[in-house]
C-alpha cells in the first residue's frame, strides 16, 4: 500500500496508515512512514532499548533511529502479527528480527507500538519493547 493522502482527507482509516508503514519492502515503508509522519511528530524509543529516547521531527527520527537501524543491523525487521484500532490510537503488536552487523548475532524480540494520529498523520509513537533480547544480540 502506497501512502497518498492529503491530511484531513480521511480516506484511509488509521489503521490503513499505519499498516502502510510495515508491509512493504523497507524503502517502501520508509517513504510511506515519512508521508505520514506530522511535521512535530513525538517519536519515543522505549528505555533500555539501543536508540532510547524521544526524537521531534522526521529529520531527527531518521537520523536517531532509522538510520542507525539500517546501519548497525542486517535484516532488521519489524514483522506485525496485529493491529488494533483504538480510534486515534493505532496498536501494531509483533516481533522484531534482525542480526547485528558487529556480533553476528541474531534476535527475535517482542513488540507493540503505540501510534496517536491526528487528521490522518501520525503525531506521536511510543515503543514498548523487550530490549534484553536486543541488547544480547549486541554482546559479544
Amino acid at each position: 500500500m502506497n501512502v497518498n493522502h492529503t491530511p484531513g482527507q480521511g480516506h484511509l482509516s488509521n489503521v490503513d496508515i499505519v499498516r502502510a508503514t510495515y508491509e512493504g519492502d523497507s524503502e517502501a515503508n520508509g517513504r510511506n512512514l515519512l508521508a505520514a509522519l506530522a511535521p512535530d511528530a513525538e517519536w519515543t524509543e522505549a528505555a533500555g532499548f539501543p536508540y532510547a529516547g524521544t526524537y521531534v521531527g522526521a529529520e531527527s527520527i531518521v537520523k536517531n533511529v532509522h538510520e542507525r537501524l539500517g546501519r548497525e543491523w542486517e535484516g532488521y525487521r519489524a514483522a506485525v502479527d496485529s493491529f488494533y484500532d483504538a480510534g486515534d490510537h493505532v496498536i501494531a503488536q509483533g516481533f522484531y528480527h534482525g542480526v547485528y552487523r558487529a556480533t553476528g548475532k541474531g534476535f527475535v524480540a517482542s513488540f507493540a507500538h503505540i501510534y496517536t494520529l491526528r487528521d490522518g498523520e501520525i503525531v506521536k509513537f511510543v515503543q514498548i519493547v523487550d530490549s534484553a533480547k536486543v541488547l544480547e544480540a549486541m554482546r559479544a
